[in-house]
């Protein structure tokens, strides 16, 4: 006779495909990796007005091109609170260069959950509220450096993070909504409409990336606002990206559109839309995951290459390749190397996403062993 907990059925079936998916992507270390450095990227991102000690609009004409400004916690021999030294700028006697040194006369504490600066919206509500800074009467606070006007740089990335982050995502659901529906009518149905769809792809896939890019960056107008420019930028990523997915999806449309089940349900009548919705695309859905996956850092190296040559994001607003742009010329590599750290974050990002996107698809490889 069963015992009663032996016969409560089990809420999760360790035979399923969707838990040995999950048991086999949990055995790839970098893809694990990769998905914790993108979860916390992108909770940076939604936190980035509260992580933010300054306005990135704020400029500050005596701290150009300062350098980071590092915590202590020591301070004559004694475990203090948390604090910076706020730097003043001396002369080098032998290369004439101005450089910025620590003033030991002015310790500033660091101040968490400081009310001070623009207030700014999250989740529709505004606030002023901040993690962490320094109080404007006793100093400034620059974890990262500033740029060529006095901007703190950290705070710039941070907000630059959510254009960065959230375009190619943005952009992957446009251009794959785009590249399945196509696709997905041109196997299906064939004939003239095949034809006609795949010319169209073939025209969009014979033409460079860049310079389609830039080409069709300039049709933007430059008096758009900032955000009609960011949505801009996504129409034009997600424009040329969905050709690539349509063929493919065509190919798969065209091997599953005489099997069994399919011509069984066209059989009883079913509407061509039902039919490629409910028993076609369901069975692309592994390949699809993947796919967006690899196709994310596509996105994101486009939005910052765009900005980078000035044809895409534009002040106010921020963005990774924007801000990259400052370190265009060796003078600023070698003086000001802390400009550099968007790109750092750009590389992160995309290598995340390519072992991500290889972890899932070894996950989603039913041959795979266990």
């Amino acid at each position: 006779m069963n015992s009663p907990v032996s016969s409560r059925p089990r809420l999760i079936d360790r035979n399923g495909p969707l838990y040995l998916a999950w048991r086999r992507f949990s055995k790839n270390t970098p893809g694990v990796i990769s998905a914790a450095i993108l979860l916390l990227l992108y909770l940076m991102a939604l936190f980035a007005g509260f992580l933010a000690p300054n306005n990135i609009t704020t400029q500050h004409p005596e701290a150009v091109y300062q350098p980071p400004q590092r915590p202590h916690l020591i301070r004559d021999g004694r475990l203090t609170w948390p604090f910076v030294y706020q730097l003043k700028k001396e002369r080098d006697p032998v290369t004439f260069i101005t450089r910025y040194v620590e003033d030991t006369a002015r310790p500033t504490p660091i101040r968490f959950f400081l009310r001070q600066g623009e207030p700014y919206r999250f989740l529709g509500l505004k606030t002023n509220l901040h993690l962490f800074g320094v109080a404007a009467s006793e100093g400034y606070l620059f974890p990262l450096g500033t740029d060529q006007f006095g901007r703190c740089l950290f705070s710039r990335i941070l907000v630059g993070s959510q254009v960065s982050l959230t375009v190619g995502v943005v952009g992957v659901f446009i251009s794959f909504a785009l590249g399945i529906l196509l696709g997905g009518i041109s196997g299906y149905f064939g004939g003239w409409t095949d034809n006609l769809i795949q010319r169209i792809t073939e025209v969009l896939l014979s033409i460079p990336r860049i310079p389609i890019l830039m080409a069709l960056s300039t049709v933007i107008p430059a008096r758009w606002p900032s955000t009609w420019i960011y949505l801009g930028i996504i129409a034009v990523l997600a424009f040329i990206g969905w050709a690539g997915l349509a063929r493919v999806v065509r190919g798969q449309v065209l091997a599953l559109r005489d099997v069994d089940y399919v011509t069984a349900a066209r059989s009883l009548g079913s509407p061509d839309l039902r039919t490629i919705l409910r028993h076609i695309v369901p069975n692309l859905t592994s390949y699809l995951i993947v796919t967006a996956t690899l196709a994310l850092p596509g996105y994101i190296i486009g939005e910052s290459a765009l900005s980078f040559l000035g044809l895409g994001i534009k002040e106010p607003m921020a963005s990774w390749g924007l801000l990259l742009k400052d370190a265009q010329n060796f003078q600023a590599l070698g003086l000001y190397p802390w400009l550099l750290t968007p790109g750092l974050l750009i590389f992160l990002s995309v290598l995340a996403y390519n072992f991500l996107g290889d972890a899932l698809r070894d996950a989603a490889d039913v041959r795979s062993l266990d």
